[in-house]
């Protein structure tokens, strides 16, 4: 319990900090295939008269970027990501989708603000609202398949990300028996659920693998998974994105504070660097 007459600094930037992360810590949700994410307290105040806590988790876990080499071998990995693709404008666009609804290219082209070439581009499906260790987030959000991830390519944006479990369709992941997972895939009751509301077979409609990721990270498109937070906040606006990772030699991926930040004055600069 903080003393009543703690403060922190004056923000003196004039900017609007808006964080569009999922809270990360013990007990959140995890995709199917995850092991819980483990916090011990190897220090603690009445102990040692300070916390000092360790902890166990995969990196793809809540609000988080995937590197390049992730998912593609041989592409780069964490540590070998320019900074810039970490910093830029871009927008937070609303494309709703429903239960198992594709995003298109004609949901990317409709949407407010436009999307343009170099953005960073967070879209807001609503799906953010699902958000937990349930059927509804994990196995039946909407999501991005290899229409989208061509469109993002053809369109040259720097990065993308999403408010769903991962950057493609769930039906397009190892949930349907795509890549690591079981022949049948790792939630097999969906894809016979798919079967039973649609008459298609999963493996019909959605026969490729992870196929936006594939797509963008071919191209030096890094992307972000689990999106939420502020997302509401921001949708339909064009904002200045920060997402640092940790420096992780060999990284695939990492947990992330994703920030949008809004300058209502205009006045705020970047330092030159000089000596006055």
């Amino acid at each position: 319990m903080k003393p009543d007459n703690y403060t922190w600094p004056a923000n003196n930037t004039g900017l609007e900090f808006y964080d569009l992360s999922i809270p990360w810590g013990h007990g959140v949700a995890n995709w199917p295939y995850f092991e819980d994410v483990k916090i011990e307290r190897i220090h603690y105040h009445a102990k040692s008269r300070v916390l000092s806590q360790r902890i166990t988790t995969v990196m793809h876990s809540t609000t988080h970027v995937d590197a390049p080499g992730h998912v593609v071998e041989g592409l780069p990995l964490l540590d070998e990501i320019p900074l810039h693709c970490f910093f830029g404008p871009g927008v937070v666009v609303s494309i709703p989708k429903k239960k198992w609804e594709k995003v298109m290219p004609e949901d990317l082209e409709a949407a407010e603000p436009e999307i343009r070439p170099g953005d960073i581009v967070i879209v807001n499906t609503g799906w953010h609202e699902y958000y937990g260790d349930n059927s509804a987030y994990y196995a039946y959000s909407p999501g991005f398949y290899k229409e989208a991830g061509d469109w993002f390519v053809e369109r040259g944006v720097k990065a993308v990300g999403t408010d769903t479990q991962a950057l493609d369709h769930p039906l397009a992941t190892a949930i349907a028996g795509h890549g690591p997972g079981a022949p049948d895939g790792l939630l097999p009751w969906a894809c016979q659920e798919y079967l039973e509301e649609t008459g298609h077979k999963v493996m019909d409609d959605f026969p490729l693998w992870e196929p936006c990721h594939r797509a963008i990270m071919a191209k030096g498109i890094i992307g972000f998974e689990n999106v939420g937070g502020d997302i509401d906040k921001v949708t339909g606006k064009r904002v200045t994105f920060a997402v640092f990772p940790w420096r992780w030699m060999g990284g695939d991926g990492c947990i992330v504070r994703l920030v949008a930040m809004l300058d209502p004055s205009g006045e705020f600069r970047v330092e030159q660097g000089t000596a006055q």
